[in-house]
């Protein structure tokens, strides 16, 4: 037995931690609903009072998970991820980050050139032309259905201004 199997992410941290973040999500459903007022006015309910009591329903459901996940001794035994488990997750979620970093620095055509472009390399496998290509014809197919087709403009970057696509 290694090291690596001992060290894990139980089930019980995690059960916390999204207790945390969906409250959070509530809070914030909240907040973005008291800026638009969340009160009744002479027509009728405000803007922000379905949302709000939304997001007072979703802080709830939390509190209560937090709380049975605190209490609750069924899970302390439970792993949820543990290293050899995480390595594919983290081959799934670092290059997609970098595809969202990538998105708001080059813009999402470029960015999706290269992840898909690099996906098919390290992943598939792909020899570099071919996923060069894919990603090529993936990015030219997301700008005519939604640029020319739909007529919806996605973010872009300084490729597409030297390119003259605006």
């Amino acid at each position: 037995m290694t090291d690596d199997s001992k060290r894990h992410l139980s089930r019980r941290t995690m059960e916390i931690a999204t207790a945390i973040a969906t409250a959070a999500a509530g809070g914030a459903v909240c907040y973005g609903a008291a800026e638009i007022g969340t009160g009744w006015t002479e027509t009728g309910p405000a803007p922000g009072y379905f949302p709000f009591y939304i997001g007072l329903l979703i802080i709830l459901g939390s509190l209560a998970n937090l709380a049975r996940a605190i209490v609750s001794r069924n899970w302390r035994e439970d792993v949820f991820l543990d290293v050899e488990r995480a390595r594919p997750v983290l081959a799934f979620a670092l290059p997609l980050v970098g595809f969202v970093i990538a998105a708001l620095l080059l813009g999402l055509y470029v960015a999706t050139l290269l992840y898909v472009s690099g996906v098919m390399i390290w992943q598939g496998r792909y020899r570099w032309w071919a996923a060069v290509l894919g990603g090529a014809a993936v990015a030219a197919a997301f700008y005519l259905v939604f640029e020319i087709a739909f007529q919806v403009p996605l973010l872009k970057g300084p490729v597409e201004g030297w390119l003259g696509i605006y």
